[in-house]
C-alpha cells in the first residue's frame, strides 16, 4: 500500500495507467439518468431541425397558403354576401311564381277551360293593350283618387278618436256600445244606404271607403293605447312626466306599431269595398273595367284589371310598411 503510493507521487503527470483508463461498456445503473434522457432528444433536435434558408422557405409558403386560403375566404363570404338577397326573393316569391306558371300551363293543357281562365300570357296582352289604349291608366286614376280620399279622410278622423276612447275612460265608457253595434255591420250591406242617401255620385263611393276603412284604424288604435305597458306609464309619471308629455313620450310611441296594422288593414279594405261601390253606378273605374268586362264576355281584359288591382294593392301595402318604419325607428330589430 505504501508502494503504490509512493508510486503515485513519484509518476510523471502525463502517464497513464490501464487502471486510469474508464470502461467502454459502464454500468446502466451507474449512468448519470438527466444525461441519458437528455442525449437522444438533443441528438434528434440535431437532426430534424431544418436550416436556417429551409425556415425562411418554410415561413414563405406558409405565409402565401394563408394569403391565398384568406382571399378564398372573402371571395366565398362576398358571394355569399351578394346572393343572399336573390335567395331570399327567390324564397319569398316561390308561392306566387308556382302560381303563375300553374296559371301558364293549366288551361294551354285542358286541365281548365281557357275560354273561362285563358293563359296568364292573353291577359297580360290585353293588360297591355287597356295600357296602351288609354283606357287602364284612365279607370286606374278614377280608382286611386277616391281610394285615396276615402283612406286619407278615415285616418285623419279615426285616429284620434281612437286615441281619444282608449286614453280617457268616461269617453270610451260612452261610445263603446255604438261602436260595438256598427262594427259587427258590413260595410257592403250598408252601401244601399249610402246610395239611398248620398246618391250615385262621387261622394257616396268615397263616403263608403271612409265607412270601410275608419273600423281597423279606430279598433287598432284604441288596441294600442290600452295595451301598453302599465309600468312604463308609471316609470314616466314618477319623473315628473305630465299628461301631454306622458302621452307625448311614452303612449303615443308605444301604440304606433298597433295602430299601423290598423292603417295596414284599412289599406286594403280601400281597394277592395271600392270595386263593390264602383260596380254600381259608375262609369270609370276598376271595379266598373271588371264588371264591363265580364257583361260584355272580354275575360282576359276582366283578369287584366283584376291583375291590376293586385298590383296596386301590393305596392300600396309596401309603401304603409315603408313609413311604418319610418315611424317606428326607435324599435329594436
Amino acid at each position: 500500500m505504501t508502494d503504490a503510493r509512493a508510486d503515485e507521487r513519484t509518476r510523471p503527470e502525463g502517464d497513464v495507467h490501464w487502471y486510469d483508463i474508464p470502461d467502454d461498456d459502464p454500468d446502466p445503473a451507474t449512468r448519470d439518468e438527466p444525461a441519458t434522457r437528455d442525449e437522444p432528444a438533443a441528438v434528434l433536435s440535431t437532426a430534424v431541425r431544418p436550416t436556417e434558408g429551409e425556415d425562411r422557405k418554410a415561413a414563405s409558403g406558409g405565409t402565401s397558403r394563408k394569403t391565398a386560403s384568406t382571399g378564398t375566404s372573402r371571395k366565398a363570404a362576398t358571394w355569399r354576401r351578394a346572393g343572399g338577397p336573390a335567395r331570399r326573393a327567390v324564397r319569398n316569391s316561390a308561392a306566387i311564381l308556382l302560381l303563375l306558371a300553374a296559371w301558364e300551363v293549366l288551361p294551354r293543357l285542358g286541365v281548365v277551360d281557357p275560354v273561362f281562365v285563358p293563359p296568364l300570357s292573353e291577359s297580360l296582352a290585353a293588360g297591355a293593350d287597356l295600357l296602351l289604349s288609354g283606357r287602364l291608366p284612365e279607370h286606374l286614376g278614377a280608382s286611386l283618387a277616391r281610394s285615396l280620399s276615402g283612406f286619407g279622410l278615415a285616418i285623419v278622423l279615426a285616429i284620434p278618436l281612437g286615441l281619444l276612447i282608449g286614453w280617457y275612460k268616461p269617453v270610451a265608457d260612452f261610445l263603446t256600445p255604438l261602436l260595438e253595434v256598427f262594427r259587427n255591420t258590413s260595410a257592403v250591406a250598408l252601401l244601399p244606404v249610402f246610395t239611398l242617401i248620398l246618391g250615385i255620385g262621387e261622394t257616396t263611393k268615397v263616403a263608403f271607403v271612409l265607412y270601410a276603412c275608419s273600423w281597423p284604424i279606430l279598433l287598432n288604435t284604441v288596441s294600442g293605447v290600452k295595451t301598453v305597458e302599465p309600468l312604463l306609464i308609471k316609470s314616466a309619471r314618477s319623473m315628473g312626466l305630465g299628461p301631454v308629455r306622458l302621452f307625448q313620450k311614452v303612449i303615443l310611441p308605444a301604440a304606433v306599431p298597433t295602430i299601423f296594422t290598423g292603417v295596414r288593414l284599412a289599406g286594403a279594405y280601400s281597394i277592395l269595398v271600392l270595386l263593390f261601390a264602383e260596380m254600381v253606378g259608375a262609369k270609370a273605374g276598376l271595379g266598373y273595367l271588371i264588371l264591363d268586362a265580364q257583361s260584355s264576355f272580354r275575360i282576359p281584359d276582366m283578369y287584366a284589371g283584376i291583375i291590376t288591382i293586385s298590383v296596386v294593392g301590393l305596392l300600396f301595402n309596401l309603401l304603409l310598411i315603408g313609413v311604418e318604419r319610418r315611424f317606428s325607428t326607435w324599435r329594436t330589430t
